[in-house]
């Protein structure tokens, strides 16, 4: 059989790690800021990286036997790795509902967007924004809108104390402000 006709795994499958799968059934929820990056990154990818990978592999082909030709090898298996992000970039922003937390009306309940402070049990003090899956930062303390602390405080208010399930045990957390502005990355 030739080699044209079989599938070289080199993990080519779509299939996303769980902590960036959207539940099922549900919306792809991203912010303004997110949404944006993507799209940039979509961009480059098409209109520059993926045409210069291209350009190498055609070079690297026209020099001969191409089982050797690392220049080759090494551009078809980058090409590979350049469309499964454009298809993935693609699917996401295809599928993304972008909501502006500044658009938002004022209120002091928690929903996907909001920046919320809130009290842990042991007295610390910590403040988290909800965004999308593809947006989580922990360093900026942008946690995914799936994730259990998240869950947890959606649909809060000020001043109501939630329950968080952890590996730990259960955990109050009280929160202390909801309040919906502009995410910086």
């Amino acid at each position: 059989m030739s080699k044209a006709f079989t599938k070289e795994n080199d993990g080519d499958d779509d299939e996303l790690p769980a902590e960036l799968a959207v539940p099922a059934g549900s919306k792809n929820y991203m912010t303004p800021q997110g949404w944006q990056r993507m799209k940039t990154e979509l961009y480059e990818l098409v209109n520059k990286e993926r045409p210069h990978v291209t350009q190498v592999v055609n070079w690297a082909a026209s020099n001969g036997d191409r089982s050797e030709n690392a220049d080759y090898q090494y551009g078809k298996r980058r090409l590979r790795e350049i469309d499964r992000r454009i298809r993935f970039l693609s699917k996401r922003l295809e599928n993304a509902e972008v909501i502006d937390p500044e658009t938002r009306e004022a209120t002091d309940q928690i929903f996907f967007s909001a920046t919320v402070t809130y009290l842990r049990e042991d007295g610390r003090e910590e403040t988290v924004v909800i965004v999308g899956v593809d947006e989580t930062n922990l360093p900026l303390n942008h946690i995914s809108w799936t994730s259990p602390v998240a869950r947890a405080l959606i649909k809060a208010r000020e001043g109501d104390v939630v329950h968080l399930r952890t590996p730990a045990g259960s955990e109050e957390l009280e929160v202390i402000q909801v309040c919906y502005v502009r995410i910086e990355s």
